[in-house]
């Protein structure tokens, strides 16, 4: 289905978009939707950099984990509600941007979830966004009866879930970790539950496009966070920082190299599909955890970190290798075969014993492009190989 462009309509009725749309790209809407979720991703990992750089582990991780399970679950919702059902008319429009509202709303709540374990403000935050998106889900299920069971199973599941939500607020402070693991539990329910009756019409290489913008949007974080070290360092008069910022570049290049080295497009069955788009939330927080950890190392060099060399290099190695084995399992085992399916575990393995030698963020770098190397080997040989097999037959 298409929509004229020439005349945006204040309303129209909310029609699905066709799964085989052709030439289907991120509007201007979604892509300005993204970019205000970088402040909440940069809040998130400058949050988790100071944590870890002062010893807190355990504070950290816990918060880390939880503030981008927001951050990433509203991203991801409002996601594949587009690609089903964008109408681009203006209560759409205006009802995303109470959905952008509300991802700045959570963002300014991010440094009080870390710094005293109150999410009242990120809480606030994800509620406008959740129920503005039970306003969309409603509107999909007056305007496309063919799928209105799925799309009131939607509203009525993100609604419950955020009443719970706002309860949590109340209940002792002794039940937070326990009831927010239930409501996540709750949240990922809905979409398994409501897509059931029968998919909503998503399209996969949209899909596929938007996951791949976030991730460039996180790796910039990267950059951001490592170039911003650095330069603090410089500034400081510790011009022995190069090769450090060089590893470190090289590290975020190779990340970027092994998620887009084949093309990214989402599996079009439900099991695998949910897989899939819920495996990136540790794609997504692995790659700002690297972000926030290579200041970490910058930190312990200029010894302002509170931790040793050993754990500021496992800031940098832990998320990295939970980079590989995620990437491994959804996007290297789909499509690939032979050698490289078995190096990612290796080198992600490896990875876990490079912080206990010497230089350990540069031997990082070098495992990464090693593991480039031979993706781009391995990927010629078997392109040679099935053109041979071809002209034989």
């Amino acid at each position: 289905m298409t929509h004229s462009r020439s005349v945006r309509p204040f309303y129209r009725p909310m029609r699905p978009r066709r799964r085989d749309e052709p030439h289907r790209a991120a509007t201007p809407l979604e892509l300005f939707f993204d970019l205000c979720f970088v402040v909440a991703v940069a809040q998130a990992a400058s949050a988790l950099h100071h944590d870890v750089a002062e010893g807190h582990l355990d504070h950290a991780l816990r918060s880390y984990l939880m503030v981008f399970f927001a951050i990433w679950w509203s991203w991801m919702n409002f996601t594949w509600f587009a690609s089903a059902y964008d109408t681009d008319d203006d209560v759409y429009r205006i009802t995303t941007l109470v959905q952008i509202t509300g991802a700045l709303i959570l963002a300014a709540g991010v440094p009080r979830a870390f710094a005293q374990g109150d999410f009242t403000v990120i809480t606030y935050g994800y509620v406008v966004m959740r129920l503005a998106a039970v306003v969309q889900w409603s509107r999909a299920a007056a305007g496309d009866p063919a799928h209105r069971a799925a799309a009131r199973r939607y509203a009525i599941g993100v609604t419950v879930v955020q009443l719970g939500w706002l309860l949590r607020l109340v209940l002792p402070d002794g039940w937070g970790m326990a009831t927010f693991v239930l409501l996540a539990l709750a949240d990922l329910l809905v979409p398994a539950v409501a897509e059931r009756p029968g998919m909503t019409p998503w399209h996969p290489g949209h899909i596929g496009e938007r996951y791949g913008l976030f991730t460039l949007i996180v790796l910039g974080e990267a950059v951001l966070a490592i170039s911003v070290a650095i330069q603090t360092g410089l500034d400081a008069g510790d011009h022995g920082l190069w090769a450090l910022a060089a590893a470190g570049a090289v590290i975020v290049y190779a990340l970027w190299w092994l998620y887009f080295d084949r093309p990214v497009e989402a599996p079009d069955r439900l099991p695998y599909s949910l897989v899939w788009g819920y495996g990136h939330y540790l794609i997504f927080a692995a790659i700002a955890a690297v972000g926030a950890g290579l200041p970490v190392v910058v930190d312990h060099e200029r010894h302002l970190a509170h931790v040793t060399g050993t754990t500021a290099a496992y800031a940098v190695a832990v998320p990295l290798a939970v980079f590989l084995l995620t990437v491994w399992v959804l996007h290297v085992r789909r499509q690939q075969h032979g050698a490289v399916v078995v190096a990612y575990p290796v080198v992600a393995g490896v990875a876990l014993l490079v912080p206990l030698g010497p230089a350990p963020v540069p031997v990082l770098a070098v495992l990464l492009v090693v593991l480039v190397a031979l993706t781009v080997v391995l990927r010629g040989r078997d392109a040679g190989a099935a053109t041979s097999s071809a002209a034989w037959h």
